[in-house]
């Protein structure tokens, strides 16, 4: 990544972001694209599509009659915090949780509060109540800074937050600590492509990508399943690609630094085999030695409600430590393991995602026959002995 892109994705990922209340990055990302000239609307849902100004150019975008599929790259702006739901006493607020969380070492965990205008105040978790299966926080209750308000005390309702912890980003050698990388790095990464597909550069006029940029995903994928609803994307006359981008959790065969993952499928399921093999063919030849292949399943994406709509469909990942804020890597401002600890990435990964997405746009990719160099391989092989059969 050069300097501008470090400032970009340190921006976005410094915003404070919730289920729901994705106001700063959505305001973050709006403000960048004006600033370079990459045309964006929204759908009825709050969704940024990326790529077109207007909900008419995208349709018309998806109709257009072309061998070459648009690539659909998804990516979400939320990640799991709290909405305030009731004010305990002037300084104890009670919350609800969207999304996953640390199960252990909660009390007096470090927490930001904020509105839609932004971060307000910070505090601390007093108490905190886990899902039946203890698997993660439903509700606590939140104790605020004495000084949080100086005039009139806001709605509890209007207010959210999540982990915090001594900064909302920082580095320690090409680790990039901060209290959300899932999916703030897959949102930087598709505000990248849409910079590249603009250029020079780019051998794409543009009109074979659009960007998705989702709210609430870490509730179910809310956002993508809304926008899939409104049935844009079915009236197509051409491919379409789904291009699912995320920060997800490391596992055995996924490590941090090693190179973003080709991702063979998530929790839920299996991607489109037949792009997965011009992914992992552009990968091969783009990241030789520092890419990674893998099912990525300590949890389920955007990818798979794509699959669910019938769209093909296939995923990069970059190696998250941390994930949804759990200790599982532990490391600065990790309480304990299990505890509450910030998520980290790696920025030779960041930069080898960006490589491959630009990859993605390449013209002329065998999307329709991924397959036919590896018939003739097996042809050959059959043709070799078949005389022994």
């Amino acid at each position: 990544m050069n300097q501008r892109q470090q400032r970009l994705l340190y921006k976005i990922l410094s915003q404070a972001t919730a289920p729901f209340r994705e106001f700063q990055v959505m305001a973050t990302v709006m403000e960048a694209m004006d600033r370079i000239n990459i045309p964006w609307c929204q759908d009825t849902l709050g969704n940024i599509i990326v790529g077109v100004d207007s909900v008419k150019a995208y349709k018309n975008r998806v109709a257009q009659p072309r061998q070459e599929p648009l690539r659909v790259f998804i990516a979400h702006m939320d990640h799991p915090g709290f909405h305030g739901s009731r004010w305990l006493s002037t300084t104890r607020l009670k919350v609800r949780w969207y999304g996953g969380s640390p199960t252990r070492h909660l009390r007096g965990s470090r927490v930001w509060i904020a509105d839609r205008n932004g971060p307000i105040t910070e505090g601390h978790l007093v108490s905190a109540q886990l899902s039946t299966r203890g698997q993660g926080i439903v509700s606590a209750e939140v104790r605020l800074s004495r000084s949080a308000f100086p005039s009139k005390r806001p709605a509890a309702t209007t207010l959210h937050g999540g982990f915090n912890f001594r900064a909302p980003l920082w580095r320690q050698g090409k680790r990039i600590y901060t209290r959300a990388a899932d999916d703030l790095v897959g949102v930087f990464a598709i505000l990248e492509t849409a910079r590249y597909v603009a250029s020079k550069r780019c051998p794409s006029d543009g009109s074979d990508f659009i960007g998705l940029l989702t709210r609430a995903e870490e509730v179910g994928f809310v956002g993508a399943i809304g926008h899939f609803e409104l049935g844009w994307l079915h009236d197509k006359r051409r491919p379409v690609v789904c291009v699912s981008l995320e920060a997800s959790r490391t596992l055995v065969g996924a490590k941090v630094g090693k190179g973003p993952v080709v991702r063979l499928g998530d929790r839920k399921t299996a991607f489109d085999p037949g792009g997965l093999k011009v992914l992992s063919d552009l990968a091969n030849k783009l990241l030789p030695t520092c890419h990674q292949r893998r099912i990525m399943d300590g949890g389920a994406c955007e990818a798979y409600a794509a699959t669910a709509y019938n769209f093909s469909t296939i995923g990069v990942s970059v190696p998250l430590g941390n994930y949804h804020n759990q200790g599982f890597e532990g490391g600065p401002d990790c309480k304990a393991s299990g505890g509450p600890a910030p998520e980290f990435v790696h920025s030779d990964d960041v930069s080898g995602l960006l490589r491959l997405c630009r990859g993605v746009m390449t013209h002329g990719l065998e999307w329709a026959s991924p397959w036919e160099a590896d018939r003739k391989k097996l042809k050959k092989l059959f043709n070799r002995y078949q005389r022994l059969l």
